[in-house]
């Protein structure tokens, strides 16, 4: 049963819901994510490279015409990827400076427009990562969430984000359409509700089950770390506790292999650099900076990411790299993705352009 809560009240309340969330970098990073709400026909959802941190300082919601959508992903058509041909208006809202002409909807409406309850949070959730990159998932999974009251959970497997995570989701459904928690193999976490009260509880539910305690890494010498870059193409992230990749050896052996989920690889790369400790990085300019990854890791000293891809999301990014490899060690099973995954995702049209909006964030 819905709320007797006005249309306008909701709104509001998932703004103030999406800026808490988009602030705890545990619970998302940069402009990973996105959170929506069905009224009235029109589905409203975050804008593609926007942050939820940003949701009570700016429009981060676009409007989109939820049933000519809907008939398009049955149909299989191209239009039902981007969304745009449904955009009510026929334009999202201004963009910050320097951005593309106008917002899109997130790359991922297809996946909130197909699951049927009124409100839909998804989050790249480290505790929730720290499982689902697992291929024991679903056991250590059920033993968390088969005891929570009210919880119906599924694991779906990995697909690239957009119409075929859609397509995943929906044949994923051992309760039908009302499971309220889905697990994204090698993504992330959403769950879902009536009221967006509803989904933030049971958000925190979730998580609080999944929780995972992370190794604790000795901190960095950042002087040292800062004349080392000082004049290099390189430089110190924005948050120390990225060091902890280099200065603890499990973090570091798990972080160092191939790409773990999609953020992961559309702002660090497919790879990581690991350099001698005792050897300067690259002068900015450098011919040597050809082909070099854009984070390079010191083993023991510290993490540094080029300055000439930076991104308002490179960063946080890298700490999520380095909170989700704290919650795993190198012995366990884990599933990474694959050649054909990368590929998929570093040559999507839609990834490109969040990147491009993401770049432009830090100047807005």
């Amino acid at each position: 049963m819905l709320s007797h809560v006005r249309p306008a009240e909701e709104i509001d309340g998932l703004r103030g819901l999406s800026a808490r969330l988009g602030a705890d970098p545990r619970r998302t990073q940069g402009a990973g994510g996105n959170i929506s709400i069905k009224e009235d026909g029109t589905l409203w959802i975050k804008a593609s490279g926007t942050w939820l941190a940003h949701a009570l300082d700016r429009p981060i919601l676009v409007p989109i015409a939820l049933a000519p959508l809907l008939e398009a992903y049955r149909q299989g058509r191209k239009e039902a990827e981007t969304a745009v041909s449904f955009l009510i208006g026929g334009a999202g809202d201004v963009p910050p400076t320097g951005a593309p002409a106008a917002l899109r909807p997130s790359i991922e409406t297809a996946v909130h427009a197909v699951i049927p309850w009124r409100v839909v949070i998804h989050l790249h959730c480290v505790e929730t990562i720290a499982h689902a990159v697992r291929t024991d998932a679903h056991d250590r999974l059920a033993a968390r969430l088969d005891r929570l009251p009210g919880v119906q959970w599924t694991l779906v497997p990995y697909a690239r984000p957009g119409v075929p995570l859609a397509r995943a989701i929906v044949a994923a459904r051992p309760f039908g359409e009302r499971a309220n928690v889905h697990v994204l193999a090698n993504h992330g976490l959403i769950v879902s509700a009536d009221t967006v009260a509803a989904a933030g509880a049971l958000l925190e539910r979730v998580i609080a089950a999944l929780a995972v305690e992370p190794r604790v890494a000795p901190a960095a010498d950042l002087s040292a770390l800062a004349a080392l870059a000082e004049g290099s193409a390189y430089r110190l992230p924005d948050d120390p506790a990225v060091h902890a990749i280099a200065l603890d050896p499990a973090t570091l052996a798990v972080a160092h292999g191939a790409p773990l989920y999609p953020d992961h690889v559309i702002f660090l790369g497919d790879r990581i650099d690991l350099v001698d400790a005792g050897r300067p990085p690259a002068a900015a300019g450098s011919a040597s900076l050809s082909g070099a990854a854009p984070m390079q890791v010191m083993p023991g000293r510290g993490v540094l990411l080029r300055r000439d891809g930076w991104t308002a999301g490179m960063d946080a990014m890298a700490r999520c790299l380095a909170d989700v490899a704290s919650r795993l060690s190198p012995g366990d099973p884990i599933r990474r993705l694959g050649g054909a995954e990368i590929h998929a995702l570093t040559h999507w049209e839609a990834e490109t352009y969040r990147q491009v909006l993401n770049g432009s964030i830090r100047n807005a």
